[in-house]
């Protein structure tokens, strides 16, 4: 059987059984979304990649004394441990930074699609950078929500759990965030394609 077909469970017994191998395929496997997750909520390319290491040695730390007890929800598990550092940088008092257009790294880079033409491209990176315009301008606690279930693709009952408050409250939170983005729109007359 191919570790690729192993669940996380068995790769974390593996990894745990001495198989570094196990552990590289789970972090291949999820760290897209974890590095995704942190990203949105930095927006720092530096900041992200020094938040998503220090995610994976704390998960390590714990792998190894023995104190993983979330069977079958690694990425849960791991998104909350990023979703901590995250909340726990912004406290220390670091100010998230812009996205410039000199970034190197855009959410929108790794959407895979059939090679499109060149019209449909560029109006798809307008359309993008409108709705992150519009995503960045919401309250931190709508744009958090916005941000775990597009892009992270997390259930609201993972957001809820993740955030601490009631599925109700991350359903409010949504819902008043796409009102707050309509409204945006309607505002500045922005059209999106």
């Amino acid at each position: 059987m191919s570790s690729a077909t192993l669940t996380d469970q068995q790769l974390i017994n593996l990894y745990l059984s001495g198989d570094d191998k196990a552990f590289e395929t789970l972090l291949v496997r999820h760290k897209s979304k974890i590095y995704t997750s942190i990203y949105l909520f930095v927006k720092d390319h530096d900041q992200a990649n020094d938040i998503f290491q220090e995610v994976f040695i704390k998960i390590i730390d714990t792998l190894r004394k023995g104190k993983y007890n979330h069977e079958g929800k690694f990425l849960q598990w791991a998104m909350r441990i990023a979703y901590n550092m995250c909340v726990d940088q912004f406290r220390r008092g670091r100010r998230r930074t812009k996205v410039s257009a000199t970034e190197t790294f855009d959410i929108f880079d790794i959407i895979e699609s059939p090679e499109p033409n060149q019209e449909f491209v560029m109006i798809q990176d307008q359309t993008h950078s409108k709705v992150k315009q519009l995503v960045d301008a919401l309250p931190p606690e709508q744009r958090e929500v916005v941000i775990l279930r597009h892009y992270a693709d997390m259930s609201f009952k993972e957001i809820a759990a993740l955030t601490q408050v009631s599925i109700n409250t991350a359903l409010g939170r949504m819902r008043y965030a796409l009102i707050n983005m309509r409204k945006m729109v309607e505002e500045t007359h922005m059209i999106l394609q």
